[in-house]
């Protein structure tokens, strides 16, 4: 399977994403070598190979989980900076529920 510019520019619409014409050769080219690979992914015998749900396979240890903390992140004051307006320590929007 290969794609043409067209058909890129129709992807780029329906992903709501702006190619510019110059881009559009490298694009082609790209997504074409993409699909290249997954064609030859297809091509790999998998028979008799078990699927793997978590990461592991059946019998192997799986890996520690770390425990589950609840932070802010710290970055607080840094995310509000971007607010276009806040009340203390939230954003502010506008109602939307009368």
């Amino acid at each position: 399977m290969s794609v043409d510019a067209a058909t890129v520019k129709r992807i780029a619409t329906l992903a709501r994403i702006r190619i510019e014409d110059a881009a559009l050769p490298r694009m082609v080219e790209e997504l074409n070598g993409i699909l290249a690979w997954v064609e030859m992914l297809r091509e790999v015998d998998t028979q008799g190979v078990e699927p793997m749900a978590g990461g592991a396979p059946t019998g192997q240890p799986s890996l520690r989980m770390r425990e589950d903390e609840v932070t802010d992140g710290g970055i607080a004051e840094a995310i509000l900076a971007n607010a276009p307006d806040r009340e203390g320590p939230y954003f502010a929007v506008p109602k939307v529920v009368e």
